[in-house]
């Protein structure tokens, strides 16, 4: 019996030797080089102008303002004048073309940076040739302003990985013009404090570029936690409502099954048609109590009690008021128009809107005085409420939890179909105004 070995021959590149982690480290270099400093070096990239949204520039006049958006545009073309100036202090003769050499790649940091970079790069030599190499080598004084200058506003406008490639390229350069160049004809060696500048400016925009990049992230992570916490707080609202309108909804589905159940038995030898849509009321009637109390028990908490009382109406204002009085606050209450008994909902929510708007009265203006106004018009109930400004604004310490009465009672008015405006006052109070709705109806029910 013979035993045959079939050997596969492992396609190309798959019984490679996988690579080192230097090699590797090496290679992700190499490729984030040829990304950040070759891959559309040349690339237009327009600088934008300032925010002037900042504690110093919010304070400028309009006019100003605008200008002062140009400000980084400003400090480039003044660093590029001075360059200027350096060159043709140090070379008069030859200033007419050392001098473009030095103006030119820090102007362009506004509309290419990657491509200043180099332009500046390939200046120094040239700059050098032309140059006297007794002021310094291999960078001319005005040359070693504009590469610093050229570093400084690159690495600003990219980011750290970039920066870091073009201080090692800058140190490449400088070693190779050392070594190979150097040792001939040249005075004094500018590479040391180049590379020891260059350094510390790119170390701080490092730092700058972290520290921003930071503070966008908190930024960003501080405005969804607000969004989530609005979104929060609009829910609890909205179940405590649920909460609150369980008890009126449930008795009046309740009454009305006990009604349909007990309707045949008052009128002697009713009809089977009559008996047969009594039973059908009552089904209805028990069905949508069943459900409302399963769809309620979703948003029940787990620890949620029942309340043994009632649900207040506006007969329970003058207590309201009384309470309120006793906790410091001066409140008046006035009512216009034909006081009648409303809907329970409107009856609880307008409670619920007078409670709230007087707890902020007592939370964010102690000391102040308030009055509640209501009235009853023929289309609905109108509400007012309005606080004067505390006595002593200074000593009003801010409130937890700021703003969520407000999101309470406009979603009670939403749920009404009402209106309602809430904000400051001239004098400096605060005033709610709300209008409930409530649909008029004739002695026959119609």
């Amino acid at each position: 019996m013979t035993e045959t070995t079939h050997m596969q021959t492992p396609p190309p590149g798959d019984g490679a030797k996988p690579r080192s982690p230097e090699v590797r480290l090496a290679a992700d270099a190499l490729h984030g080089l040829r990304q950040d400093l070759f891959h559309d070096a040349f690339a237009y990239r327009p600088m934008p102008r300032m925010s002037v949204d900042g504690p110093l520039t919010r304070r400028l006049p309009g006019r100003l303002r605008e200008y002062a958006a140009w400000t980084p545009h400003a400090v480039i073309a003044a660093a590029a004048l001075f360059t200027l100036l350096m060159a043709t202090v140090d070379n008069e003769r030859e200033a007419v073309l050392l001098g473009p050499l030095t103006v030119i790649p820090i102007l362009l940091t506004m509309m290419r940076p990657v491509g200043a970079f180099w332009l500046s790069m390939a200046a120094a030599p040239v700059s050098q040739v032309f140059g006297s190499s007794l002021n310094g080598y291999p960078w001319q004084p005005a040359s070693f302003a504009c590469h610093l200058t050229v570093l400084t506003v690159v690495a600003i406008r990219t980011r750290p990985r970039t920066a870091a490639y073009m201080w090692a390229v800058t140190a490449a350069y400088g070693f190779v013009a050392d070594v190979v160049f150097g040792p001939s004809f040249y005075y004094g060696d500018d590479t040391a404090p180049m590379l020891v500048f260059s350094a510390l400016i790119l170390l701080v925009v490092a730092v700058w570029h972290t520290r921003r990049e930071a503070r966008q992230e908190v930024t960003a992570q501080q405005t969804v936690t607000a969004h989530e916490r609005s979104r929060r707080t609009l829910l609890e609202e909205r179940t405590t409502i649920a909460r609150e309108l369980h008890d009126v909804v449930a008795h009046h589905m309740s009454v009305v099954a006990i009604q349909a159940e007990a309707a045949p038995y008052r009128v002697e030898n009713p009809p089977p048609e009559l008996e047969k849509a009594f039973a059908t009321i009552r089904e209805n009637a028990v069905a949508a109590l069943t459900e409302l109390r399963r769809v309620l028990g979703v948003v029940r908490a787990e620890d949620y009690e029942a309340p043994d009382a009632p649900q207040p109406t506006l007969a329970d204002l003058d207590a309201l008021l009384a309470n309120v009085r006793d906790a410091g606050l001066s409140v008046e209450k006035a009512v216009t128009g034909a006081v009648r008994e409303l809907p329970p909902g409107v009856e609880l929510s307008a409670y619920r809107i007078v409670q709230e708007a007087l707890s902020n009265s007592l939370r964010h203006a102690p000391g102040a005085s308030a009055r509640v106004e209501i009235g009853y018009v023929l289309g609905g109930l109108g509400l007012r409420i309005v606080n004067g400004p505390p006595p002593a604004p200074a000593l009003v310490k801010p409130s937890p939890g700021a703003g969520h009465g407000i999101t309470g009672m406009r979603e009670r008015v939403s749920m009404l179909n009402g209106e309602m405006t809430a904000g400051r006052t001239e004098d400096g109070g605060y005033e709610v105004a709300v209008f409930l709705p409530v649909t008029t109806t004739t002695e026959d029910a119609s």
